[in-house]
């Protein structure tokens, strides 16, 4: 049987009712999803299911609501609108456990979509650049399409799939989803060079995307044998390890490789990572268990965060009731590092926003989401300083974090918790 079929035709094996999953991040394979759109008229309460996705989403278009409802597991501004609008839901899971949702069959799939690289010469199609759960969704679906993208990077790791296990292929030729490096602000360059006064030699890296991580990792030149074990990463690690700073020599889990699940960065970055044996792409279960992540002595977890309570109290995930992004892998890694051999737990953060809002609160917002504990915590850094919470009282935590807020704001956060508190 000849699998290889046009983008039209292999989203006809789609049904009303149906559950789809789509590959997550730079491997969002829109051409298959945008197929899947055009049959709108025909298809009726079909539940496309993902991560973050790069690129379009025209199923997530409100008048499309009776054919299309989005179930996000971490939520893109492609499909954020969809909350308002009714025709998307959010489920907030652990990222360690989002393969468990298809294998324990709590979420059953009918259809994958996936992205991936040509089949060598046995056969073997890598998922390049977004591994997460895209596995287990290949293990659990009914069916599974994939597009087929010679501009997709070819990685080691867990993410080679046999054509075999491969219904439908569509050949594209489309470059992947990319992000260059932004500059940093005079306050993003002060937040990290907080946090890299935390990083020892010998350290394992755990960082997402954006300017505060970049900013970090560029005052790490001078580090040795740093290691990465991380959810993602980007283009500010490329420097770090062709200099050697960064070559696992001291890892406790993949010594000498770069675990990480998805990738998100520029052209270089994905030139980088083809056929290099140095970085290794596993499945989410894998690369954000707590109990693995825990045996690299001093790892390192940088997150952020949209707003941090005087006590500690995180919220990653939303603006007051508002659902913005996800829970994602943050307690994984937040977690992990806490109970590692010297390791370090950072939430790092601007202490305003772009509007001159505290983001340093004396509570959180009504409806705002808890996605790190005040007792999970350990280090909050601001452009103002480092916060030590770990083991400190109530009190003393409210003093930590009131240094670390905009000077503008302090007085205020300050009185207001402890007006709220007494009752007075």
């Amino acid at each position: 049987m000849n699998k290889y079929v046009s983008a039209q035709e292999a989203v006809k094996i789609v049904k009303s009712g149906d559950r789809v999953y789509l590959q997550a991040a730079a491997a969002a394979p829109t051409i298959l999803s945008n197929a899947l759109t055009e049959r709108a008229s025909e298809l009726r309460n079909v539940e496309v299911c993902h991560l973050h996705t790069e690129g379009e989403a025209r199923y997530a278009n409100p008048e499309l609501s009776e054919s299309f409802h989005v179930n996000s597991f971490f939520i893109g501004a492609n499909v954020r609108h969809t909350l308002k609008t009714g025709n998307g839901s959010y489920t907030p899971v652990f990222l360690s456990e989002l393969p468990y949702l298809f294998r324990k069959k709590v979420l059953n799939l009918d259809v994958a979509f996936i992205h991936v690289s040509p089949p060598d010469s046995h056969g073997y199609c890598s998922l390049g650049v977004s591994v997460e759960a895209s596995l287990a969704a290949i293990e659990c679906a009914n069916i599974v399409v994939a597009q087929v993208n010679p501009q997709m990077p070819r990685t080691f790791g867990d993410g080679i799939v046999h054509i075999s296990e491969i219904d439908y292929l569509v050949e594209v030729d489309m470059p992947i989803y990319s992000h260059s490096m932004e500059e940093t602000t005079p306050s993003e360059d002060k937040i990290g060079s907080y946090i890299a006064s935390l990083i020892e030699d010998e350290s394992t890296l755990q960082m997402g995307i954006g300017s505060i991580p970049n900013a970090a990792l560029a005052k790490l030149t001078h580090h040795k044998n740093l290691g990465l074990h991380t959810e993602m990463f980007s283009d500010g690690v490329i420097d770090l390890i062709e200099s050697n700073v960064i070559n696992g020599n001291f890892k406790g889990v993949g010594r000498g490789r770069a675990l990480a699940t998805f990738l998100i960065g520029s052209q270089r970055l994905y030139d980088f990572v083809n056929d290099n044996p140095f970085v290794e792409m596993k499945e989410s279960s894998y690369v954000n268990d707590t109990a693995r992540i825990r045996k690299n002595p001093k790892m390192i977890a940088i997150n952020s965060a949209i707003e941090v309570d005087l006590t500690g109290q995180v919220c990653a995930d939303s603006i007051g009731p508002r659902m913005y992004s996800g829970v994602g892998g943050q307690m994984d890694f937040i977690r992990g590092a806490s109970l590692s051999e010297g390791g370090k737990a950072i939430i790092a953060l601007p202490s305003i926003t772009k509007n001159g809002d505290s983001r340093i609160v004396p509570f959180l917002k009504q409806g705002a989401g808890v996605v790190t504990t005040r007792s999970h915590i350990q280090y909050i850094i601001t452009e103002n300083g480092i916060a030590n919470l770990y083991g400190k009282t109530l009190k003393q935590r409210v003093a930590e974090m009131v240094k670390i807020a905009h000077p503008d704001h302090q007085e205020w956060i300050d009185k207001e918790y402890y007006a709220l508190v007494s009752g007075k």
